[in-house]
């Protein structure tokens, strides 16, 4: 039995390796240049200089604004992608809905591109004036153009909406894969006892999906948190500084300025605040209530 036990050890050596090669050690020297002057000047030869980068960050940097700036393209990308995902998922999920298949196929083609050539696709719809979000769609709608070079308002809805495009096709088909789930008898007993729609929705499909809602939430918060390519081509963190996050402003500070040092202090503020956000999301929703 002991001999088992130590083979059995054997197989998950590889993900033990993996994981500290691609995950703990990149975390721990990045906490450890955090507190040297590393840079393009100092790349040799460079020294411990304690608290001095986490110093800078807080008295001369943009960490307000760049908190801020996190918070509104996390909550604000997560609450419009998982909303958007939800409701097409409870379309395609109506037992009389003609052509599932076809409108499937349709709504998860932003999810066969690759994200990067999408961005860049986006970005030229919205060019002002002569993208096609500027010059023919929005007029249809009759709503204003978006100038994400001059307004800030307008770069955050760039932002949001080329963001949705790019993820609403995962949350569809996870809260769908979900909704196909549910025994659909408790649906037919609900028709019996006379529920409507919404108390069949509140009753039956939100409490059966706590554990998606849950996993997706959590997994997603972190993700869009720490999600770099939108902002990053699209906007570059402008007009000015309104738009960068944490993670935009450590990645111009590594590969823009040569201030590694700087940028790994950052990303180790940034870290910190996601355990600490995930760990207060997690209390106060009680969203892992349902796994117990």
């Amino acid at each position: 039995m002991k001999k088992e036990k130590i083979y059995s050890l054997f197989y998950i050596v590889p993900i033990i390796a993996v994981t500290l090669f691609l995950f703990i050690f990149p975390l721990i020297y990045s906490v450890y240049i955090s507190f040297t002057n590393l840079s393009l000047l100092h790349f040799l030869r460079y020294n411990y200089v304690g608290l001095e980068n986490y110093v800078i960050i807080f008295k001369y940097g943009y960490f307000f604004e760049l908190l801020s700036n996190t918070l509104i393209w996390t909550i604000g990308s997560l609450v419009t992608m998982m909303a958007l995902g939800f409701v097409l998922a409870l379309i395609l999920n109506q037992t009389d809905l003609k052509g599932r298949s076809v409108f499937y196929a349709i709504l998860i083609l932003p999810w066969a591109f690759p994200g990067f050539i999408s961005i860049l696709i986006w970005q030229g719809l919205w060019v002002d004036p002569y993208g096609m979000m500027n010059k023919l769609i929005l007029p249809m709608l009759h709503l204003p153009k978006i100038n994400s070079l001059t307004s800030t308002t307008d770069a955050w809805i760039e932002l949001i909406v080329t963001n949705d495009w790019l993820s609403f096709p995962y949350f569809m088909t996870v809260f769908y894969s979900a909704l196909q789930s549910i025994p659909r008898e408790l649906y037919d007993i609900a028709d019996l006892d006379g529920a409507n729609a919404f108390t069949k929705f509140f009753t039956i499909t939100l409490p059966s999906l706590k554990r998606t809602l849950a996993f997706v939430f959590i997994t997603s918060f972190v993700f869009t948190w720490n999600n770099f390519y939108p902002i990053y081509i699209l906007t570059g963190g402008g007009p000015g500084t309104s738009t960068e996050t944490f993670i935009v402003y450590a990645y111009q500070e590594a590969f823009s300025y040569n201030n590694f040092s700087l940028a790994a202090a950052w990303s180790i503020i940034s870290t910190i605040f996601v355990i600490i956000l995930g760990i207060i999301v997690i209390k106060y929703t009680r969203i892992l209530d349902s796994f117990a």
